[in-house]
């Protein structure tokens, strides 16, 4: 449970499409209930099975161009036609109330995201080579060979970028990645900026204080 004044970090976690991220992520929240997701704004169709507000706050694009207007986003960005974008206000909020936040997006989100909240925390997640990664890719069965290779291509231009991120993770094996992930937020949750407002009094009787 947070203290008051505690505020909480957020994670900023990106991968080339095939690194698994998605599925780390969603073990992560899982296993630590002290994590929250940001919710993406989008103007994409909803698809069957999605629900607004647990899937993404779908709105019109021009809703969303009003929104980028009063500068409501953290980052947004166009892609294949469609915005998406990570609310700045529900973001600080939460924060501001001592909730850890994950917020899974590309290394450009991630960019935009560090100028406007430098202290946030960044991990780049990689497969253990290019070749696991195509498999990866191949086997999902559900993309035609030509969409394989542009994701490929992707993937080279983002791993270019992975050096801008504090933590890199390998998911060579699910189980390792999963624990280097949370073993890294939970080293976060230690640091002594935090622990200093957490355990203001233990600290204060340890010293003598009243």
């Amino acid at each position: 449970m947070s203290q008051a004044g505690e505020q909480g970090t957020l994670f900023v976690i990106s991968a080339p499409s095939g690194a698994g991220k998605t599925s780390l992520v969603s073990e992560m929240l899982r296993q630590d209930e002290q994590l929250g997701v940001s919710v993406s704004h989008t103007t994409r169709a909803m698809r069957e099975g999605e629900q607004d507000g647990v899937n993404y706050h779908f709105v019109s694009r021009g809703e969303f161009e009003a929104m980028i207007g009063r500068g409501e986003f953290l980052e947004h960005a166009d892609v294949f036609g469609n915005y998406y974008g990570t609310s700045q206000i529900w973001v600080r909020d939460t924060l501001a109330r001592g909730q850890d936040v994950i917020l899974e997006i590309d290394w450009q989100g991630a960019e935009q995201v560090r100028r406007l909240l430098p202290e946030c925390v960044s991990m780049f997640i990689v497969p253990p080579s290019a070749e696991v990664l195509r498999q990866r890719l191949v086997g999902r069965g559900t993309d035609a060979p030509e969409v394989v290779e542009r994701r490929l291509s992707e993937a080279e231009e983002e791993c270019r970028h992975a050096v801008e991120f504090d933590y890199l993770v390998v998911n060579d094996d699910f189980g390792v990645a999963l624990a280097d992930l949370l073993a890294i937020v939970r080293s976060c949750r230690l640091k002594m900026s935090v622990q200093q407002v957490r355990h203001s009094r233990l600290l204060a009787g340890l010293a003598g204080g009243v």
